[in-house]
């Protein structure tokens, strides 16, 4: 399965990379690959900790804008 990484540069110049459709998974990076390459990390941690206590992984959904 496939996540969107949102990466916004914090006031430190660092990389900031969030995963809306995982609460929580937030991970970060001194460039933007970094970044990427962490959230991969932080992806894997975050669903084989819901598989070991049983959770169920969050629905995958996609933003979208209202009027």
């Amino acid at each position: 399965m496939k996540y969107r990484i949102l990466i916004e540069q914090d006031e430190d110049s660092e990389f900031v990379a969030e995963v809306p459709a995982l609460p929580g998974c937030i991970s970060q990076g001194k460039t933007r690959n970094e970044a990427i390459e962490n959230s991969k990390d932080a992806i894997k941690g975050y669903l084989e900790s819901l598989k070991k206590h049983n959770e169920p992984i969050p629905p995958f959904k996609l933003p979208f804008l209202e009027d």
